[in-house]
């Protein structure tokens, strides 16, 4: 996977995992991780499923429509490649906080439905729900913070309500943040999800 990786805070300290939305790159969210936290290491991946040369971080059969498997192919793709870089470049794998927008909160997300203890906190920007029907698994002391557009035409409110629910199900501890810009990240969010990530 193309990545940036800056060190910071040293292979004892946080580390962010950005993840960005569609047709984005591995630089489009560094200005958020010097909002969320300046001091930690920066883990930026690039999506490698291209659509319509478009990189994402897993397939779509339609807008909002997941192609599953691909989803769970790239889901254990990336998780192992977290396992993997943490060795290799030598940060802290149980101190990884994810900060993902649309297509990369999807993914995300999809860490957190598969896998115990991949993420030790979350930050999401206008996620989905990546599977419906499935068991979580123990998701205790996972620290999620939800950001949700009461009019996102992409994805809806009762979507964002139907994540919370599912992961505060799991053991997740949740907060969830409305705005009304759509589907845009937008700068009010981000800094609400640095006061959150402070606290």
């Amino acid at each position: 996977m193309k990545y940036i990786y800056e060190e910071k805070a040293g292979p004892t300290g946080p580390t962010l995992l950005l993840l960005h939305g569609t047709g984005g790159t591995e630089s489009d969210l560094l200005p958020l991780a010097k909002i969320i936290d300046p001091d930690a290491n920066i883990l930026s991946v690039r999506g490698n499923v291209l659509e319509n040369g478009m990189p994402r971080f897993f397939r779509r059969l339609a807008e909002g429509v997941f192609d599953e498997e691909d989803l769970i192919k790239r889901t254990e793709e990336l998780h192992e490649f977290l396992n993997e870089a943490s060795q290799r470049i030598g940060f802290d794998r149980k101190q990884i906080t994810a900060i993902g927008y649309s297509n990369g909160a999807n993914i995300a997300g999809s860490l957190l439905f598969h896998y115990k203890d991949s993420l030790q906190k979350v930050i999401l920007h206008h996620p989905m729900v990546p599977r419906k029907g499935i068991d979580l698994p123990d998701l205790t002391g996972t620290e999620v913070f939800i950001a949700a557009g009461d009019n996102d035409p992409m994805c809806s409110p009762e979507e964002a309500e139907e994540l919370e629910r599912l992961l505060t199900n799991a053991g997740a501890n949740v907060d969830i943040h409305w705005e009304s810009n759509g589907h845009q990240l937008t700068m009010s969010e981000v800094k609400a999800a640095a006061g959150w990530y402070a606290k």
